[in-house]
């Protein structure tokens, strides 16, 4: 794991940006003190949004469906179910 200033950082980022792409973490200080650590993204939770198993959301969205599921139906069946 490197270290670089802020400044130093500031600098160099496409050089530090290569580094990261090459699996290596880099620590960045202030006045001698880390404060922050960038890493490179995990290859598998940057394409998570690409792995949604549309089948199973349909499958969720259907079973969460009921007789009032419309907002129309829903209205009547809070009317009818309010007691004055």
């Amino acid at each position: 794991m490197s270290e670089y200033s802020i400044a130093h950082a500031k600098d160099q980022l496409p050089r530090l940006i290569d580094r990261m792409l090459n699996g290596e973490a880099v620590v960045i200080t202030r006045r001698g003190r880390p404060v922050a650590r960038v890493v490179p993204i995990d290859p598998v939770t940057a394409d998570l949004p690409h792995k949604i198993d549309l089948e199973w959301l349909r499958s969720i969205r259907e079973a969460a469906k009921t007789e009032t599921s419309g907002v129309t139906d829903t209205v009547k069946a809070m009317r009818e179910d309010y007691r004055y």
